[in-house]
């Protein structure tokens, strides 16, 4: 049943990497998503057939370019579908069949979506952004008030955090980050946000030098940090209990 629960979630994950990638570059298109709108080549205008859409097996298959127009599309499809594959199976991985799993599987969707949207448009979606924060607390309803209110502590933590570096930045940062990490905090809890904040500015610490170095960016240059922050949190969901255990701190639930 492990076997089978995480490969389900990697086929899922790879699934819902493809959709997320059109959900975000429709919203910053300013183009619906929902109802009866069909996939079309971003080339061509081609509608798209299902055995067009197979997540990374379609591109493969076709070799990276258009079946209709021949031109090529953009690997980041396929560096999204398998972003997603890779996310879905490695925290069905660590977490196995139960509320923990579900939990970090939603959240690393969300912050995959999010993600996205910081890197086609600059921009972090509130309403996207909160969205991960009410799906975890609303997962954290079925075990009582406690993970509740952990949860609201997180989210306040992680909005706090943020809103502070605004603030003493005058706009360095936008709010959209804020929404994030208050989403994630709603999700993570108080002690996991933390973690995944640390982790976050690490991460992005750690890139944005490599990229100075390497001369890919400047020093005056915006890089997004919604990416980053998400990176912090997937990381997190794998390494937090252990970074916690190490200083005698439990997670709470449901990361047991």
């Amino acid at each position: 049943m492990d076997l089978i629960f995480i490969v389900f979630n990697t086929l899922l994950g790879a699934s819902m990497g493809s959709f997320l990638n059109v959900v975000a570059r429709r919203t910053e298109e300013d183009l619906p998503w929902w109802g009866k709108e069909r996939s079309r080549c971003p080339n061509c205008q081609h509608y798209l057939e299902f055995y067009d859409l197979v997540p990374v097996l379609s591109f493969l298959f076709m070799k990276g370019r258009c079946r209709y127009c021949g031109k090529k599309i953009s690997p980041a499809y396929l560096a999204v579908e398998l972003f997603g594959a890779l996310a879905g199976g490695i925290l069905a991985w660590r977490w196995g069949i139960g509320p923990a799993s579900l939990m970090a599987i939603v959240t690393a969707y969300g912050l995959l979506l999010n993600s996205l949207t910081d890197i086609y448009s600059g921009f972090i979606y509130d309403l996207f952004a909160l969205s991960i924060g009410i799906a975890g607390i609303l997962i954290r309803s079925f075990a009582g008030l406690g993970p509740v209110l952990d949860g609201i502590y997180g989210a306040a933590a992680g909005f706090a955090v943020i809103a502070v570096i605004i603030i003493a930045s005058r706009g360095g940062m936008g709010w959209g980050d804020a929404s994030l990490m208050a989403g994630l905090g709603g999700s993570l809890g108080l002690k996991m946000v933390s973690v995944a904040l640390y982790l976050g500015f690490m991460t992005g610490g750690i890139i944005a030098l490599a990229l100075l170095l390497l001369k890919r960016v400047k020093r005056k240059d915006a890089i997004p940090l919604g990416p980053f922050l998400a990176a912090g949190g997937i990381l997190a969901m794998l390494f937090g209990p252990a970074i916690l255990a190490y200083t005698g701190m439990q997670p709470g639930w449901p990361w047991y």
